[in-house]
């Protein structure tokens, strides 16, 4: 297992480097002066020179780079242009909030979708299986921000049980969770659906049955566990996504995260912002997939390391 953990964090390092290629290219294909979004049309050449100076805008390009890549190997992303802070202690005080965010909504997807899932194999054609099929079409259907504003309208204006936005308490928590995970909810349900289907109708599911194990711990012990993989997929993929791209969820429910945090650098042209969220973001994902790799083995003792 070390071997393959480190032949895949060897993998990533090509991805992770072209990443901060790209990060670093942001500050010149960004239309504008960086300097001029910090002080303003109204600062003197004085002021301006300097501030170049300091932010080591006048080098050539390759030292740019080597100077960036030497701060970005020491833990430094380097300070925002508009609050002068370090990009990190930003990202470190925002991130958990994503993290929240995130766990959450995969905890209402997984929950919700592969009992549907289940529910549905078990009993093909049903009534449970068509309201799944037609919750899946539907939650695949809608975008996120449509149902971000419509769970505001019913439960926050209309019923007042929930708060509309910000964060708190669990209250403040429901709904944007249940707005980000609403399409994995119905990912997971077919998902799941279908690779139970195929699971149910396997011979060791029937030598389990002729056995006279009872039917909860053939549908859990045996063919759930024969289903998990395409199941892990779905939930490593989603929950990458929910790390690295919530960023419509927490703008419409004000969500103190990293995607409202990039959306005000977006707006405020924060340049160093902007490059060390990405880059950040971009690890985290990366992460997400190799603990993925290692849920299959877990999951599946067939999977191999090698």
């Amino acid at each position: 297992m070390s071997a393959f953990i480190l032949r895949r964090l060897l993998l990533a390092i090509p991805t992770l480097l072209g990443v901060l290629i790209v990060a670093f290219l942001l500050l010149y294909v960004a239309p504008g002066d960086p300097v001029m979004a910090m002080v303003g049309e109204r600062a003197d050449e004085a002021t301006i020179a300097r501030l170049r100076q300091e932010l080591r805008l006048d080098d050539p390009l390759p030292v740019q780079f080597a100077h960036y890549v030497k701060g970005v190997a020491t833990g430094d992303l380097g300070r925002s242009y508009i609050t002068n802070r370090p990009i990190r202690s930003d990202i470190m005080e925002r991130f958990p909030k994503t993290l929240q965010l995130a766990g959450a909504a995969m905890l209402i997807a997984a929950t919700l979708g592969i009992s549907l899932g289940i529910l549905s194999a078990r009993n093909p054609g049903g009534l449970i299986d068509r309201a799944a099929l037609g919750l899946a079409y539907l939650g695949i259907s809608f975008p996120v921000y449509w149902v971000g504003l419509l769970l505001v309208l019913l439960f926050a204006v209309t019923m007042r049980w929930l708060p509309a936005s910000g964060a708190g308490g669990w209250k403040y928590l429901v709904l944007p969770a249940v707005a980000l995970g609403m399409r994995s909810i119905a990912f997971l349900a077919r998902m799941t659906r279908s690779a139970m289907l195929e699971a149910l109708n396997s011979d060791f599911v029937r030598t389990a049955r002729a056995k006279g194990l009872s039917e909860k711990s053939v549908t859990l012990r045996h063919a759930l566990r024969n289903a998990l993989i395409p199941i892990i997929t779905v939930l490593g993929l989603d929950f990458g996504s929910y790390l690295t791209g919530s960023i419509l969820t927490e703008t419409i429910f004000s969500w103190p995260g990293l995607g409202r945090y990039v959306v005000s650098a977006i707006s405020r042209r924060d340049l160093p912002a902007i490059q060390g969220t990405v880059l950040f973001l971009s690890t985290v994902f990366v992460l997400v997939n190799l603990l993925t790799d290692l849920a299959y083995a877990k999951a599946d003792p067939r999977v191999r390391y090698d």
